[in-house]
């Protein structure tokens, strides 16, 4: 583990400072950085190293950060290290499971800072923080999108009973350039890019399911954490690039359950490289065929009242699939075990923290903005 300590400028009053840790998962030198300089340099990093952990990965100076490879997450977890995934960026749900701050910001290191319309840089964590600070909306579509948005409010006919909302647990933002799109459709579009601006955040209905993007997302990790978890990916396993496709489906059904909010739209990041089509198809040919059974089984998915905690959700998440998508595959067994494995993880190293409760309480009032 490299501890780098704490350099550097710091910009004056930062939102949520010392409540929040950047997670990026990495296999290069992080000069990308450089560009996020001005609105991450105040924050803690928390660097996953994946990949050969005796390759040094450098990382530009005045960055308060912890870098941890695999040899750290073996030493830390023992036994329970095998549901850490290795050669694949859901190794990053370890930093997930390390920090002790409220709110995680993960991003990929070919993600650059977008800019609006207008030209200007966009801070993409400054605008998370606000989605997460401000209530969502899952139990009624309000057409003007974000009524909390400064200028925006809630159309007429939304029912007043349901307006103050619930607390958001999930913010998910887009990308400019290089769309997230899977392998096929990237053979077909190699050429093509997303140019398109939306200044808009929705929150996504209850019972909703989405396509989780981890490139730019952030989450409220007392609310929604333990749910957070990017499966067994990468090396050994046959299938990849489903890791946030697996942490989105369940966090979202858990968050239907708990009644807590998932928003998605603003911000923007600049995606920079695409990955290579072809291989991308070897890691994903496995989940496009069983997506056409894991999404009907999160639609269905039901929970007992008895589940009050993201924790006991996720347990009762992990009977289901291994009893319902483990005649799928073999796969789905060993996936389940391991959704065990990391709740007890994060029990382990969260022992005081009572996460995910039923009802949480919105602090923010009425909409904002008027």
């Amino acid at each position: 583990m490299v501890d780098s300590g704490s350099n550097g400028a710091v910009p004056s009053t930062p939102l949520l400072k010392d409540e929040l840790d950047i997670v990026i998962p990495t296999i290069r030198n992080l000069d990308f950085l450089e560009m996020w300089r001005p609105f991450f340099q105040p924050y803690h990093l928390i660097i996953i190293q994946d990949g050969d952990p005796s390759k040094t990965i450098r990382v530009p100076e005045g960055f308060d950060y912890k870098l941890y490879n695999r040899n750290d997450i073996n030493r830390m977890l023992g036994p329970k290290a095998s549901c850490i995934s290795f050669k694949d960026s859901a190794c990053r749900c370890f930093g997930f499971l390390i920090s002790k701050k409220k709110y995680i910001f993960t991003i990929d290191d070919d993600c650059f800072v977008a800019k609006d319309p207008s030209g200007k840089e966009l801070n993409a964590l400054e605008q998370h923080i606000r989605n997460l600070l401000s209530p969502s909306t899952p139990f009624f579509f309000n057409t003007l999108y974000d009524p909390f948005r400064k200028g925006a409010d809630f159309v007429r006919g939304y029912p007043f009973s349901l307006r103050e909302g619930v607390a958001t647990a999930v913010s998910h933002g887009l990308w400019l350039n290089i769309p997230d799109y899977d392998a096929p459709t990237q053979l077909v579009k190699p050429l093509e890019r997303n140019t398109r601006f939306v200044d808009a955040v929705l929150t996504i209905p209850k019972g909703t399911l989405f396509p989780m993007c981890g490139m730019n997302l952030a989450f409220n990790r007392e609310l929604i954490g333990p749910a957070m978890y990017f499966g067994l990916m990468g090396d050994d396993q046959p299938i990849g690039r489903y890791d946030d496709m697996w942490a989105g489906w369940c966090s979202k059904v858990i968050c239907d359950h708990l009644a807590l909010g998932v928003k998605t739209g603003l911000p923007y990041i600049w995606h920079s490289k695409a990955s290579n089509a072809f291989a991308n198809l070897k890691k994903e040919y496995n989940g496009i065929y069983w997506q056409e059974e894991m999404v009907p089984f999160f639609q269905s998915v039901k929970f007992p009242k008895e589940c009050t905690t993201v924790q006991k959700c996720y347990i009762e998440l992990s009977k289901q699939v291994k009893a319902r998508l483990g005649k799928v595959d073999p796969y789905f067994n060993k996936l389940a075990d391991s959704m065990v494995t990391w709740i007890e993880a994060w029990d382990e190293f969260n022992p005081s923290e009572n996460m995910g409760a039923a009802a949480a309480e919105v602090p923010n009032g009425p909409a904002q903005g008027k």
